[in-house]
């Protein structure tokens, strides 16, 4: 089920803005499941909220899987990004 941008923008939680900028701060299309970790530093629970909070934005319709466990953001995700961080410019967001 996919849910308008502005209805999970209010509901997003400081992790999922973390895991989506990811995208932009390593300038990247696609991330591996390892480099999105990186969201919740070193802690094994923030490893695991990570894990859960991809699978929440591919749910959500933010974050595509693109097999081995490697994720991009769709047009929505972008979107997002784009209104959470008004200090990121639209050529930022891959």
């Amino acid at each position: 089920m996919r849910y308008r941008v502005a209805d999970i923008l209010s509901d997003m939680d400081a992790l999922g803005q973390k895991v989506l900028n990811m995208f932009v701060s390593l300038n990247k299309e696609t991330l591996d499941l390892h480099e999105l970790f990186e969201a919740g530093g070193n802690d094994p629970d923030a490893r695991t909220a990570v894990f859960d909070m991809v699978e929440r934005l591919v749910k959500d319709g933010l974050l595509e899987e693109r097999g081995n466990d490697f994720y991009a953001l769709t047009a929505e995700g972008s979107s997002c990004i784009r209104l959470h961080s008004p200090l990121v410019s639209q050529s930022d967001v891959v």
